[in-house]
């Protein structure tokens, strides 16, 4: 494959510019003419490559969420105005600056320009796009919507990045008052420490418990600093792993289920995503079945995916889609199956799906506003008893010194 920018002429006398990724220059001029248009000028990029910034860059480049979620916005917006779909993805390519995203929006033009349909080409790029989207894309392509399709789309992966914003946003005080206190410890335990360590030493008094626990934790991380460091590394590598692995992800989603106001809002977030993502796909006219399979991956938590495994097993056998979420109130709150319940008695699950996602997106975004509010005085307590901790068993060998001066 080589990449061309052309110049070309459509049958009406409008001239227009293209990056297209072909073979040879001769399989650039049959995708012109099948367009309708007539070839002007076309060059080799060679920012394709491997020698090239631009490749590298195009390389390591990060395609964001809101990358994503305007690529699907514009798309529809320009095909509602007109717009062929390859006329559109070219538009969109020159437009773009992220460079990552410009190369794949390249070749799904490139295949689109083949014959390939726009959702086969987006499955491609598994990393880019997600199933949710390319589902959503293939039920606009078969319902001959695929303008309004891709809009959903936008709507649908904006609600949810804005709810992932909200959670992280969040935990992000508490986050980085807990690294400030760690790293605020383990620069006294190396450097403040270590001088009153030979004061009580001297003294040869009898040091309380705490006294001996922090000169332990000081000599480790004074005298065996590549040790400590290394502790470290294996600690974050061994999370890593675990959080990688099914069994560890499994142990952490068990513990974040049970913990004390996160466990609810982690039920809360699910019960949102689950019921954000089915009311797309079922209102764009995907399947349940296939549905089902799709939002086990928009779901994290392996526990909830099992659930919407036993429901897509359930759905097969002729059970109703509520019964499942029924059985399970113990995950998913009881108001998900009841309002999945009256939606399959009146024939309007997507709408009654719909107005789960909003109910609960709105409980998380509550809770999260109070998070901060309601964490702050366990903070004050765990700093609190930090600085107490430390203060008495640093005080106390002191003052037993003092006294056996005196």
């Amino acid at each position: 494959m080589a990449k061309f920018s052309y110049t070309a002429e459509k049958g009406t006398g409008e001239v227009y510019h293209g990056i297209a990724d072909v073979s040879d220059r001769f399989e650039l001029y049959q995708v012109i003419r099948r367009e309708g248009g007539r070839l002007l000028h076309v060059n080799e990029d060679s920012s394709g490559t491997i020698w090239s910034a631009a490749y590298w860059n195009a390389k390591i480049t990060r395609v964001t969420e809101q990358q994503k979620i305007i690529f699907a916005r514009n798309l529809g917006a320009m095909l509602s105005a007109g717009l062929s779909l390859s006329r559109t993805l070219a538009v969109i390519e020159r437009q773009t600056k992220n460079q990552r995203l410009k190369v794949v929006v390249s070749e799904i033009g490139s295949e689109v320009r083949r014959g390939n349909t726009l959702n086969a080409s987006l499955a491609k790029f598994p990393r880019v796009f997600s199933k949710l989207m390319v589902a959503m894309v293939r039920a606009g392509e078969e319902s001959g919507d695929l303008a309004s399709s891709l809009k959903l789309t936008a709507d649908q992966m904006d609600r949810m990045h804005g709810l992932k914003k909200k959670i992280r946003s969040a935990m992000m005080y508490p986050t980085i008052v807990l690294i400030v206190v760690f790293g605020i410890g383990t620069l006294m335990m190396i450097f403040v420490v270590p001088t009153l360590i030979a004061t009580f030493e001297a003294s040869k008094a009898t040091l309380p418990l705490p006294t001996r626990v922090i000169i332990v934790i000081s000599n480790a991380l004074t005298e065996h600093t590549y040790f400590a460091l290394g502790a470290l590394v294996f600690f974050i590598a061994f999370v890593y792993v675990g959080l990688r692995s099914s069994a560890g992800k499994k142990v952490f989603d068990w513990i974040f289920l049970r913990l004390p106001l996160i466990g609810e809002m982690v039920r809360e977030v699910n019960a949102a995503r689950t019921a954000r993502s089915l009311a797309s796909l079922v209102s764009s006219g995907v399947d349940v079945l296939t549905a089902l399979a799709i939002t086990r991956d928009v779901v994290q938590n392996s526990y909830f995916q099992e659930v919407l495994l036993v429901a897509s097993k359930r759905v097969g056998e002729g059970e109703t889609l509520s019964a499942t979420f029924i059985r399970y109130e113990h995950l998913y709150p009881p108001l998900v199956g009841e309002m999945m319940a009256v939606g399959e008695e009146t024939g309007q699950t997507a709408d009654m799906l719909k107005n789960l996602a909003v109910f609960y997106e709105d409980e998380v975004d509550r809770k999260t506003k109070d998070m901060s509010t309601i964490i702050e005085p366990f903070l004050m307590l765990l700093i609190g008893g930090a600085v107490g901790f430390f203060a008495l068993s640093i005080i106390a060998p002191i003052y037993q010194v003092t006294q056996s001066i005196n």
